[in-house]
């Protein structure tokens, strides 16, 4: 008994491995899945096409015996209605008889008929409802596939572009533009240094002072230049 609970659990235990790697399988080759639940409908709606054409068949076989068993009953009620015309009574029972099985075999066929109508068209139904689910499946395995494959690009560019780090790039960036700064600070600080320091300003009121004196000794040289003027006129 324990072997047999022993054997019961490792069948069950594989046909979990077996269900899990199919899982795992299908969701890594979804167009697997998609073409294995197809083929199942393909294949219930051939069993069921089959079994639709037996339905339609037998409802043909019940119509055809109906039609038959109706002919032989007005040819009994013929037959019957010349008997009776004719005082043949040992033959109108007869006759009368076959009319009442006739006319009960032909109320239990229209039953049938009846039922083999419903029949036929709830199978055909059955079958137009599969073939329609058969089309929906393979458009919605073109539009899944279809979503996946675009998912998977738009995945591998957005992983490429994950790989294409711009750290290095902006700390380049940063060193420069600090480099920048700094050169700009020390120009900056060297011109503040030369406004303040006491020989430049020295050396600029000096530059000032030459240039009063020029000007001063410019102004002596036009004012003597304009007594020369002066004087030779008034010699004349």
């Amino acid at each position: 008994m324990a072997d047999i609970n022993l054997v019961g659990r490792l069948s069950n235990l594989w046909s979990g491995f077996v269900s899990l790697w199919i899982t795992d399988v299908e969701k890594r080759h979804p167009e697997i899945a998609y073409q294995n639940a197809i083929d199942s409908m393909i294949d219930k709606y051939g069993r069921l096409k089959s079994a639709t054409a037996a339905i339609m068949r037998r409802r043909e076989d019940v119509s055809a015996r109906l039609d038959s068993e109706r002919n032989e009953l007005a040819a009994v009620t013929a037959d019957l209605n010349t008997a009776l015309a004719t005082a043949q009574d040992d033959l109108g029972i007869v006759l009368i008889q076959k009319k009442n099985a006739l006319d009960a075999s032909i109320k239990t066929l229209e039953q049938d008929m009846e039922q083999a109508r419903t029949d036929a068209q709830e199978a055909k139904d059955s079958l137009l409802q599969v073939k329609s689910e058969i089309q929906k499946l393979k458009d919605e395995k073109d539009r899944m596939l279809a979503q996946m494959l675009s998912a998977q690009a738009r995945l591998k560019i957005q992983n490429q572009l994950d790989g294409l780090s711009v750290d290095a790039e902006v700390r380049a960036l940063d060193n420069v533009r600090e480099h920048i700064r700094t050169t700009v600070a020390e120009a900056k600080m060297g011109s503040e240094l030369r406004d303040s320091d006491l020989d430049v300003k020295l050396a600029r009121l000096r530059q000032s002072s030459g240039a009063v004196t020029a000007r001063q000794q410019l102004e002596e040289m036009k004012r003597a230049r304009a007594g020369q003027t002066d004087a030779a006129g008034k010699s004349m």
